[in-house]
């Protein structure tokens, strides 16, 4: 691939997804593409790279888009944001919004489902402590690819041993030859939807929890700002933003503010106390 081509395949992705690549990684833009050439049996990259920029194929602008994201997922990822959702955010929510029993969740970037399905069967496993609520899970991507399988909720081996406890995937799955499905209950919990992130977020509507993990990483301080003040933007005042081990709002913007004591989580600026946000950790019982 010529300079040219590369230049321009970089700057259509980062207007298209906000992907932003670097010089080095021309091998990953080749790797990433060469099958989508022969599948549509042209003769090479170079060819791709002219219709591509002729603008008029608006599937090949989708599919060049889709090979070049990052679908890495798998369930119960990193593990402690969904332990502090278990053990502080929603006995908070539970304390604040006993009335209205009724959240919101958002999963940014939800690639192939295993973020949505994970927050599914954690409420699930929490019915008793949440019965009467009514929850709303939204799973989101660019990709329509990865949505698709996410809505049919059909995982490898691999993907299940990645993550799920023994004992949810004897109770949330059903094997079917070499893959398992999840549950139908829990399919039902979560809706897919596409959704580019750099466009205005407000049609999803108010999220009180949004997942957005390990997705901030593939942008530039710009897009990064952006994202993170639309999302400010649809969370109520007692909102919460999860965010991935890697990846802080500081510098970035002033309208979020880690919520103390919680690593990767955080409330909207202007709280009297950001750690009022969530539930303090339950203490063992003295003696």
């Amino acid at each position: 691939m010529n300079t040219g081509d590369f230049e321009f395949l970089c700057n259509f992705l980062k207007t298209r997804s906000g992907l932003i690549l670097n010089t080095d990684k021309m091998y990953l833009v080749e790797s990433r593409l060469l099958p989508l050439v022969r599948k549509r049996k042209l003769d090479s990259l170079d060819v791709l790279v002219k219709q591509l920029r002729m603008g008029s194929d608006k599937q090949l602008i989708q599919d060049v888009t889709e090979a070049m994201t990052t679908n890495e997922s798998s369930f119960f990822r990193d593990k402690t944001p969904f332990d502090t959702m278990r053990n502080e955010v929603l006995p908070k929510f539970v304390d604040t919004r006993g009335a209205r029993k009724q959240l919101r969740i958002w999963s940014a970037a939800a690639s192939t489902g295993q973020e949505c399905y994970s927050i599914a069967m954690l409420l699930k496993e929490m019915s008793a402590q949440l019965a009467g609520w009514r929850f709303d899970i939204i799973g989101t991507d660019i990709s329509k690819e990865v949505l698709e399988k996410a809505r049919a909720g059909m995982y490898s081996q691999f993907e299940v041993q990645r993550g799920v406890p023994m004992q949810l995937l004897v109770k949330y799955f059903k094997q079917i030859g070499e893959m398992w499905q999840i549950d139908p209950a829990i399919r039902a919990m979560v809706q897919f939807r596409e959704c580019n992130l750099l466009n205005d977020l407000k049609a999803l509507g108010t999220c009180d929890i949004i997942f957005c993990r390990n997705v901030l990483i593939y942008f530039d301080t710009e897009t990064k700002k952006m994202v993170l003040e639309r999302m400010a933007e649809i969370m109520p005042d007692d909102g919460i933003l999860f965010l991935g081990a890697a990846e802080t709002v500081i510098g970035l913007t002033n309208k979020l503010v880690n919520i103390k004591g919680v690593r990767g989580a955080y409330a909207k600026a202007g709280r009297v106390e950001a750690a009022a946000v969530v539930a303090p950790p339950a203490r063992a019982a003295a003696g």
